[in-house]
């Protein structure tokens, strides 16, 4: 079955530390990934902390590192939580995504939804030819 990976996207004030004020907010969620559990296509979820508390490994053409700490500035590109899901089609994905509770009620924000290469829990060579016929 195919895995979907629903990003909350960051905001400016997911980034600067700050919970939105609507005490509905955590028990909708929680009651959103309960459902989501019962029907059994949960996987993983949580919120993340703010990218000051991150960092990044860029590589360079010759595979060296160079490592950068947080915040990072594009608050848009960053993700504030995910929520990992194993469902039949990307229709159902598209039918969860859709009742996933206001994040940052009162705010415009966004989630963005995008399916998962498959083959984890094969060996590296059938992973890898999965993931190649995946791209394909």
């Amino acid at each position: 079955m195919p895995r979907f990976m629903i990003q909350v996207r960051a905001t400016a004030m997911s980034e600067a530390g700050e919970f939105p004020d609507d005490p509905t907010l955590v028990p909708r969620m929680m009651a959103f990934h309960d459902e989501m559990a019962r029907a059994g296509v949960l996987v993983d979820g949580a919120g993340l902390q703010p990218s000051s508390q991150g960092f990044r490994i860029d590589y360079d053409a010759a595979g060296r590192t160079t490592v950068k700490d947080g915040p990072f500035a594009e608050t848009k590109e960053l993700v504030a939580g995910y929520t990992l899901i194993n469902v039949a089609s990307r229709d159902e994905a598209l039918a969860w995504a859709r009742r996933f509770p206001a994040p940052f009620p009162g705010l415009p924000c966004c989630i963005e939804v995008r399916p998962l290469m498959g083959g984890v829990d094969l060996p590296p060579e059938d992973a890898e030819r999965l993931i190649r016929e995946e791209l394909a």
